[in-house]
């Protein structure tokens, strides 16, 4: 009987598992979500608790490594063409000569180079 009831239980949690090993990186980020949740209601944060509660059944529910990837691959591209945007807007500064334009604009690119770096090392993970 025992055995029987061993063998039910691993064959329910089979599923559970093989979605994990199909998804490390939707496990890994459902983890991430996880570990805020508690930090949240350890700082009873409720509402901010409620929020990561939703995202984390979201997550559970709804995500694949490949939709995560693409999601990913979209974000760096964003963050690449901020930094074209960025370059454009240090170019006409220096042109124009100013140098408080100028402090901000590379204040701006070095901004958008950081976020870029988090991107990619996300998305390379």
């Amino acid at each position: 009987m025992k055995a029987l009831i061993s063998t039910l239980l691993l064959a329910a949690a089979l599923p559970a598992l093989a979605d994990s090993a199909a998804n490390p990186r939707c496990e890994a980020k459902a983890a991430n979500i996880e570990k805020q949740l508690q930090a949240a209601w350890a700082e009873g944060h409720t509402e901010k608790a409620k929020g990561l509660s939703a995202a984390l059944q979201g997550v559970r529910d709804n995500c694949s490594d490949q939709k995560l990837m693409r999601e990913l691959e979209a974000k760096v591209n964003e963050a690449r063409e901020e930094i074209r945007e960025r370059e454009a807007d240090l170019r006409e500064a220096e042109l124009a000569g100013d140098p408080k334009k100028i402090a901000k604009r590379q204040a701006k690119l070095d901004e958008a180079l950081e976020e870029l770096k988090a991107a990619e090392a996300e998305f390379g993970r």
